[in-house]
């Protein structure tokens, strides 16, 4: 009988982020499929969730940089590997891939990397701390973006016996289904963020740093009003500012120079982000520097509601521009209000069409059952 297949994921926090969130469904479909499922994680919010009889969680310091705790993991995982008789360890950051680098060397185990995000430097030493990503066996991008960002910066890390693709990160359709709200939750949603009935509205998720572009997008609502007065929408930013207070200072005085103190409401967070989603008519992310995938147009379109994104990164790869959803030039906040008007002045029946297109686009492209299929057939190649 052929042994099963062991998997060892390793993440320094196991919280609501794309990576963790991929690493936590990808351990319990290991277990659906007959395999042993194991994370080391430091800790998170995700972990109350993780079913303890699938996956066994094993707690140690992995989120940190000092060197000294970084090679004190590496020599613990190495037992944890040999305890267990791990087959396949994949590492989802750069401080405990160099933690994994070393424990799969001393063990002589199969070592996968996933790259989330694109990981730039300034300096050689940073680039030789990155380059850890692309030691691996196996590199996984989680878009054709990710993919050209590691062959243009770290080249000269690849070789032939390296294998790098792209698995597009997946997200639980069954989760962000239009088809599972209540009314009456939308309902109480509106009235709890006090809402003006009647109005079309705008959702912009997404934590409160500029890059995301929160600023620009409150520059392009100031030439929307000028274009179609100050009854036209509700627009609301739903994102923590994580200690950022300066930032979302100077966003509210945007919103007071503006004069959408009565059309922009502001939401630290929401604990049913397929609720947030249905109650608007359509989401924007107007990022001014690239998505490595762009989760936010993803969501958005598998709950059915037309997206408008810049046309940066990852955006452009998940959105069908004049089908899913629009693109605009980043940066541009003239082009911004053109779109958003555009998309004020659809009739119901084009909005749905469109938001119809973009569930059917998720499905095919970027379902979580997708991502977890192909990263298990990886595994496989591996251990095989």
């Amino acid at each position: 009988m052929p042994s099963k297949l062991k998997v060892l994921q390793v993440i320094p926090k196991l919280g609501y982020g794309g990576a963790e969130t991929g690493c936590y469904d990808i351990a319990h479909y290991l277990y659906e499929n007959d395999c042993k499922s194991y994370i080391i994680t430091s800790g998170g919010e995700l972990i109350k969730f993780v079913n303890k009889k699938k996956v066994k969680l094993i707690r140690l310091p992995v989120q940190s940089k000092n060197p000294i705790i970084m090679l004190l993991n590496a020599l613990i995982i190495s037992l944890i590997i040999l305890f267990f008789n791990i087959n396949v360890v994949h590492a989802r950051s750069r401080a405990p891939a160099w933690s994994c680098l070393l424990a799969t060397k001393i063990t002589r185990r199969k070592f996968v990397t996933t790259f989330h995000g694109t990981y730039n430097f300034k300096n050689k030493l940073k680039k030789f701390y990155n380059s850890v990503m692309v030691r691996s066996n196996l590199i996984i991008a989680g878009s054709n973006f990710i993919f050209s960002h590691i062959k243009e910066k770290y080249s000269d890390y690849l070789s032939s016996d390296k294998k790098l693709l792209v698995i597009f990160r997946g997200i639980n359709t069954d989760y962000f289904d239009p088809s599972t709200t209540l009314e009456t939750d939308e309902d109480n949603l509106i009235k709890s963020w006090q809402i003006q009935v009647g109005k079309k509205i705008i959702l912009f998720p997404g934590r409160l740093t500029a890059w995301k572009g929160q600023e620009m997008f409150l520059e392009a609502l100031n030439k929307v009003n000028i274009h179609l007065g100050h009854e036209a929408f509700t627009a609301v930013i739903l994102g923590s500012d994580q200690g950022r207070d300066i930032y979302k200072k100077k966003l509210i005085r945007l919103v007071e120079q503006y004069r959408l103190t009565n059309q922009v409401i502001f939401i630290e967070n929401c604990n049913h982000m397929p609720l947030a989603y249905k109650i608007s008519d359509f989401v924007v992310s107007a990022s001014i520097e690239p998505e490595a995938f762009g989760r936010i147009s993803v969501e958005a379109q598998s709950m059915q509601k037309p997206i408008l994104a810049s046309n940066l990164g990852g955006s452009k790869e998940t959105i069908i521009d004049n089908k899913t959803g629009l693109l605009f030039e980043a940066g541009n906040s003239e082009e911004m209000s053109k779109k958003i008007i555009e998309l004020l002045n659809l009739d119901e029946s084009t909005l749905k069409q469109m938001g119809i297109e973009g569930r059917k686009n998720v499905i095919n492209k970027f379902n979580v059952e997708k991502m977890c299929f192909s990263t298990y057939s990886e595994y496989k190649k591996l251990f095989n």
